[in-house]
């Protein structure tokens, strides 16, 4: 049976789906886009940008009862593959050995134009 995970403390859907949906104790988050929750505002720049969206895929997977800890999948889409190597070490600073399964592909354009998008898979915590 799948159970729809929903907080407030990441961004609201923008769209027919869910924030995250939990099967069989694994989470399956959409994608998480780099908004502040609080007041629908978008930092600057690529850093900052990633530092919210990490800080959001963690507040929706702590509503699932899981964490970045227990991440096993990324998908991070940026919109400039120049942005590659500081998205990195963001990424770096949120998610430890071992690290999760990762792709990362450069796109055309993400909602609201930010610079990049998480989704994960995650199993929940024991």
């Amino acid at each position: 049976m799948k159970k729809v995970i929903a907080t407030d403390k990441a961004p609201a859907a923008i769209g027919p789906y869910s924030q995250a949906i939990e099967v069989n104790g694994t989470v399956y988050t959409s994608g998480v886009i780099p908004v502040v929750p609080e007041t629908g505002e978008i930092p600057e720049g690529s850093v900052e940008q990633a530092k919210q969206a990490f800080t959001n895929l963690s507040h929706l997977l702590e509503a699932a009862g899981s964490s970045l800890k227990e991440v096993v999948k990324t998908t991070v889409f940026i919109k400039e593959m120049n942005d590659f190597g500081a998205i990195n070490e963001v990424y770096q600073s949120f998610f430890t050995e071992p690290f999760p399964a990762r792709s990362c592909v450069e796109v055309a354009r993400l909602p609201k134009d930010v610079m990049l998008e998480i989704e994960a898979v995650a199993i929940k915590g024991e």
